[in-house]
């Protein structure tokens, strides 16, 4: 399997709210079974996100979620990173598009229904885009 691309709200399922939904690809993903890959840009937009007062997360709760993902996904330096020919109205999500498009062939898991209307044109590209791995 290609790179895997895993969105700020699934990473939420996976790490915060512990989403039963989301077993699979929590065990893919601890297992090494495939290559997700994040950059600078989406780990700080999922650091940001974690650190809002609705989940009420410790600091250490959160660097140890932080740590968890870090350890689990290779980096990509924001810099190798190209445009996709998509554009979102959300600049927190165009990253993980950039991001998809760059690592091609490439699946990018995302609930965002921003992110999700690009899945034809995406699929062109040899970009899969889908909400559940």
């Amino acid at each position: 399997m290609g790179p895997v691309i895993i969105d700020t709200n699934i990473l939420l399922d996976i790490f915060v709210f512990q989403d039963p939904a989301t077993a699979p690809l929590r065990e893919a993903l601890f297992s090494g079974e495939f290559n997700a890959v994040r950059s600078s840009k989406t780990l700080n937009e999922f650091a940001d996100v974690i650190a809002r007062e609705k989940f009420k997360l410790s600091t250490q709760q959160r660097d140890e979620i932080l740590a968890k993902w870090q350890a689990h996904s290779r980096l990509l330096p924001d810099s190798d990173i190209a445009a996709s020919p998509w554009k979102c109205k959300d600049r927190d999500d165009q990253i993980f598009l950039d991001l998809a498009y760059t690592l091609r062939p490439s699946l990018l898991l995302s609930k965002d229904l921003q992110v999700l209307k690009f899945r034809k044109r995406a699929a062109k590209e040899s970009v899969v885009i889908a909400a559940r791995f």
